[in-house]
């Protein structure tokens, strides 16, 4: 039996449910389904289309994902960066073609995660550093909160950016609607308080909303004095219609592809940041931690299958990873009951989904992204250092003022750039002291050269660009010393630039100007190639250049006793007692 089939059976093996955890992950089923409904269409009013959408994400999007991921808890579903990120990409839209730029959007999205957990790309992770998620996370935070002011108040603003229309909406508060802030006010005040209650807080969201709904019915009954204020209170049903049936099946047009490729991969790389933060942050009942690449894959065949029922984008989600195992999941098949659920709230109650005011969605989007916030992270990268700060507070800033598709795009670009300008001007050359017996003794480089001695020189850091140049400022001068010797330790550098060639070049003549010389130690099989190629290492000597050995010290060993015995000698290679 070949090793494939032995893996594929392995697989399927992993897969199917075991019946000790049956009630367990279908009562974690049951509890996510309800709990996140409605968050899911407030997830999808983010994204600007049919509250619907975000339902049929959650029906097929969690068990898609959870059947090819790595990770076994991982729960992708929708999340505010994704659905805020995917509003700005639609906005560019007129109505009638949201959905099928949705569509072709979401799918090229999946595309984009396939491919890089086909190619294994999860090491690419590393180049999104931690400050550029920390800024941009908690300006999707806010983006959420400010985005919500309108519907929470029944204000329309003309302006287009979130943060003007909040400023907006602070000089013309007098316009607001009354009805709609009581409801969405006292949707706000009721989730805060059955967050205080730690046996209700997984279910605050959908019982405030139940309960807003139900206010909302009462005080349009024909009877009450109320119905004239409260009945121009909007909800879900003015919006879109929700009926009782299962998605249908919708394909991409092709014309809309090239126009979304640049937004669908932004939108990938969030999606593959979150759920790699997610995965990584939860091991499996093994103690292993998910394979990242696998867990590309999982979450680009979720998003691809979620595009064509119309589906808003998909991702790793830390409150619906938590949710899930808090419930009580025990395997992957506690997100896979979650698609049975989800649909079966589609069929029998779908209809009551249009009296959900949408006040109290709004509502419901403010809390979440006050808990969106990353204050804990951010303090983190605040205190870590200048380039740290910097790269968090420029992110966050774009976040707020650019297009979300771009604002990650020039998060990473800038974090990638000033690491490499601070890695390139990082290097430090300090002297090793030897001592007759026991290791080297490190300590800061002579200003100038002792003539007739050996300095070994131990160099730390980039050897590249701007680096090379800040170290031979920092090498002892040659100044007058005659008959000098400098040893420079090279060991575990594979590589070396132009620039630091010509560093040792301009040395080397002037240790040799005044009877001296350079010599190499512990210089890698490739980087003696460099030299020879570039006549450097016949500028310097063969026999000064002391290749690498597997045992430490050896190299330089060696070079201290051709340094010593040449030192022993007078000019002209005759020793002092023939000189």
């Amino acid at each position: 039996m070949t090793t494939r089939k032995v893996q594929i059976q392995a697989a399927v093996q992993r897969m199917k449910p075991k019946r000790r955890y049956l009630a367990s992950d279908l009562i974690a089923a049951l509890t996510f389904a309800v709990v996140n409904v409605p968050q899911a269409m407030a997830h999808a009013l983010l994204a600007t289309v049919n509250p619907l959408l975000g339902i049929y994400t959650l029906m097929v999007a969690v068990p898609i994902g959870t059947i090819f991921s790595s990770s076994v808890f991982m729960n992708v579903s929708t999340t505010g960066a994704l659905s805020v990120a995917a509003g700005v990409v639609l906005a560019d839209f007129p109505a009638d073609q949201k959905l099928p730029a949705l569509v072709v959007l979401v799918f090229l999205v999946g595309v984009i995660q396939l491919l890089a957990g086909l190619f294994r790309l999860g090491f690419m992770i590393r180049f999104v550093s931690n400050s550029v998620m920390t800024g941009f996370l908690n300006g999707v935070a806010v983006l959420i909160i400010l985005g919500q002011l309108s519907d929470l108040t029944g204000y329309k603003s003309s302006f287009t950016n979130r943060v003007a229309q909040a400023l907006d909406l602070l000089l013309r508060i007098g316009q607001i609607s009354v009805q709609d802030s009581i409801i969405g006010g006292l949707t706000l005040v009721l989730i805060l308080a059955l967050l205080f209650f730690k046996r209700l807080q997984r279910f605050a969201f959908i019982i405030a909303i139940a309960a807003a709904t139900v206010l909302l019915a009462v005080l349009n009954l024909p009877f009450m004095s109320t119905t004239a204020l409260f009945a121009t209170v909007p909800t879900v049903g003015d919006i879109a219609a929700i009926t009782r049936s299962l998605p249908d099946l919708m394909m991409p047009q092709p014309s809309l592809v090239m126009s979304l490729l640049l937004p669908a991969f932004s939108v990938a790389v969030i999606g593959l940041v979150q759920g790699a933060g997610v995965s990584q942050g939860t091991p499996n009942p093994d103690g292993q931690y998910p394979n990242v690449s696998r867990d590309f894959l999982g979450q680009g065949a979720a998003n691809m299958a979620t595009s064509l029922v119309g589906g808003i984008p998909a991702g790793g989600s830390v409150s619906g990873t938590v949710l899930i195992m808090s419930a009580g999941a025990r395997s992957r098949w506690g997100n896979i009951f979650v698609g049975l659920f989800v649909a079966l709230i589609v069929l029998l109650a779908g209809p009551l989904v249009e009296r959900v005011p949408m006040p109290a969605l709004a509502a419901l989007l403010i809390v979440a992204g006050f808990q969106g916030l990353r204050i804990e992270q951010a303090v983190m990268a605040w205190k870590t250092g200048r380039i740290s700060r910097l790269v968090m507070i420029a992110t966050f800033l774009a976040t707020l003022t650019i297009p979300l598709q771009f604002a990650v795009l020039f998060g990473v670009v800038m974090s990638i750039m000033l690491n490499t300008i601070r890695q390139s001007n990082k290097v430090v050359v300090v002297q090793w002291v030897l001592q007759a017996q026991g290791f080297p003794v490190e300590q800061p480089p002579p200003k100038r050269l002792p003539s007739h001695q050996l300095t070994v020189l131990q160099v730390y850091g980039s050897l590249f660009f701007a680096a090379a140049k800040n170290m031979e400022e920092m090498l002892p001068a040659v100044g007058d010393a005659t008959r000098a010797v400098v040893a420079i330790n090279l060991r575990g550098k594979s590589e070396i630039g132009s620039t630091f060639v010509t560093v040792l070049q301009r040395y080397s003549q002037a240790l040799q100007a005044r009877q001296g010389k350079l010599m190499l130690v512990g210089v890698d099989p490739l980087v003696r190639d460099q030299l020879a190629k570039t006549g450097v290492l016949m500028l310097i000597g063969d026999e000064n250049v002391f290749v690498a050995t597997p045992q430490l010290g050896a190299a330089l060993n060696q070079a201290v006793a051709a340094a010593n015995a040449w030192l022993g000698q007078a000019p002209g290679g005759a020793s002092p007692e023939k000189a």
